[in-house]
Parts: structure tokens; C-alpha cells; sequence
């Protein structure tokens, strides 16, 4: 039985699966299997999977029915103890294995793990800012109080025992846009996190279609199933507060009054910064002025997020 089962959903990813396949297939650690699930790809994904020959590397097809569905269908055909996943556009550097299987075997007590990343932009690689003090080569962190900045589970870079989802569950295939972060919330209710400081994977940030995805986000999640817990959790309510004030931002910025006014009543405003509140009664086309500015400082490495 090999040591990890990385999963990749694949869908019309011709220009990226082969770098990112072979980033996992040229890790220093070498126990482990590939499952690539294709969603129904209609460009030249599946020739470029086909070229690759190695044991290793299990492929599966399925019609197109989104990301979550092809992350479960891996899930369910892993055969090892440790599930990694990686999306098709991102990329490992050779040692992440080797470090996530240090780290299993330095605190087997712990069932989730997860490193740093780096952020791969149109102009330039930038490291990503995160919320936690740093006190060590790693953190053992809470998950909520760990992300105000910057998620510290990223679905490129992270490590999660098989019976994670036995407990907290899958992906809810009904979420279209921020299925992750769904699932995260489940997982840090139940599970420290073990986060390394090592950068041992890349995310590649796609700004197409950027309004459209908004949209599809803003309409997706839906926080309302945390509703009782979120009022007896402060570090979870404030983590979906900062979601929040992303979504109502992003609202703002599509020009969707309904659900800006939903977002607005639900955060709770005192605990946010001077600076957000500013930002929730600027007019949009400030706003728009402003996220392009950060956008443009972001792309080189200068500030934060630009939601958050």
C-alpha cells in the first residue's frame, strides 16, 4: 500500500497538467499514487495525462460535474492512510512529501497537515502572508485563529489521514465556488493543524472571468449551517465574519445590492478593523480603484490579500 494517495481533479487544463504532474512524479519521496480525475475536459487535458508512463499514475474519467465531485471520486479510490490533493494548474517542489512525511512521523498524534505556498502572479512569485506568529520550523495552529490573513489549508499544500473525512465529511458537491473552505471550516472545528513554514508548493492565480466568479461565489456558500456554533465559537465567528466582509466587498464590486445588504447584517461590525468598515461604505467605483491598485502592488509582492 503506498504511503500517500494525491489526488488531482482535472478539467481543461492542457497548458498546466503537465508541469504539475511532473512536479509530484519528481518528488524525493517516492511512495506514493497519483489519481487524476478528468471532469469531462474538452481540450487536450486527457493527451497530455496519456503521455505519461508510470505505474504510479491512475486515471479516471467521468463526466463533467465539478471539482468536489472529482476530489470525493479520489477519496473514494485512495488506497493510502494520507490523501494529498493538487490541482492541475499548481505546482510541488521536490520535497514536499519528504517534509509531510517528517512531519507525520515527528507528531503521529496529529491527523491534518499543511505548508506555506507561494503565489504565482502574472508579474512575478510571491510568497503568501499569514496570520500566525512564528515561533519555530512550524505551528501547531487552530485553524480559525490561523487564517485571518491567509488560509492555512490550502488544497495545493496540505495532508489529511483518511479518517479526517470519515469524520468531518467530503466535499459538498452542491457548492460550485468555495467548496474548500467549506470543508475547512468542518475540518478546524475537529482537527489542530500542523503547519510548516517550509514554501514547498505554488498556487497559480487566475484573474479570468473574474466578475463571473464572484457571482458563482457569492451565491455558493453559505455560512448559515454554522449559525449556532459561530455564536458559542468566537474564533469561528470571526474567521466567517472576515468571509463575510470578502463576499460583501465582492457584492459591492458586481453591484449586487441583495445579497451586499444579506452579508452587511450578518458581521459583526465592532469586531472589525477601522480600515474594513471604511471599505463596506466606500461607493464601488472607489472601491474598483483601490482593489486595482492593490492588485497591481499584490503582483509584486507588496501588501496582502486583496479581499481580506
Amino acid at each position: 500500500m503506498p504511503y500517500f494517495s494525491i489526488i488531482i481533479p482535472l478539467y481543461n487544463k492542457e497548458n498546466f497538467i503537465e508541469n504539475t504532474l511532473k512536479s509530484v512524479l519528481n518528488q524525493n519521496f517516492t511512495d506514493f499514487e497519483v489519481i487524476i480525475v478528468n471532469d469531462g475536459s474538452t481540450d487536450s487535458s486527457e493527451e497530455k495525462v496519456l503521455q505519461f508512463n508510470d505505474s504510479r499514475v491512475h486515471y479516471y474519467r467521468q463526466k463533467n460535474d465539478g471539482v468536489s465531485a472529482a476530489r470525493n471520486y479520489g477519496i473514494e479510490k485512495a488506497k493510502s492512510d494520507y490523501i494529498a490533493f493538487i490541482d492541475a494548474d499548481d505546482y510541488w517542489y521536490p520535497g514536499f512529501l519528504g517534509e509531510m512525511f517528517k512531519n507525520i512521523k515527528t507528531c503521529p498524534e496529529l491527523k491534518v497537515f499543511s505548508a506555506a505556498i507561494e503565489i504565482e502572479t502574472s508579474k512575478s512569485v510571491i510568497p503568501a502572508h499569514y496570520s500566525i506568529k512564528k515561533t519555530g520550523d512550524f505551528e501547531v495552529v487552530n485553524y480559525f485563529k490561523g487564517s485571518s490573513k491567509r488560509t492555512v489549508l490550502c488544497s495545493s499544500s496540505a495532508i489529511f489521514h483518511k479518517t479526517v473525512f470519515e469524520h468531518s465529511g467530503s466535499f459538498d458537491t452542491k457548492i460550485k465556488s468555495g467548496e474548500d473552505t467549506d470543508l475547512w471550516i468542518r475540518i478546524g472545528l475537529a482537527y489542530p493543524i500542523h503547519f510548516s513554514w517550509k514554501i514547498l508548493a505554488r498556487y497559480t492565480y487566475d484573474p479570468d472571468s473574474l466578475s463571473k466568479k464572484h457571482k458563482i461565489t457569492i451565491d455558493s456558500i453559505n455560512f448559515y449551517k454554522y449559525q449556532l456554533l459561530e455564536e458559542t465559537n468566537p474564533e469561528l465567528k470571526k474567521f466567517l465574519d472576515l468571509n463575510r466582509f470578502s463576499l460583501a466587498i465582492k457584492s459591492k464590486l458586481i453591484k449586487d445590492k441583495k445579497s451586499f445588504n444579506k452579508l452587511y447584517k450578518q458581521i459583526d461590525l465592532n469586531k472589525l478593523s477601522l480600515k474594513k468598515r471604511l471599505l463596506l461604505r466606500l461607493p464601488s467605483f472607489l472601491l474598483k480603484i483601490l482593489i486595482a491598485l492593490k492588485t497591481i502592488l499584490a503582483n509584486f509582492g507588496l501588501g496582502n490579500s486583496v479581499f481580506k
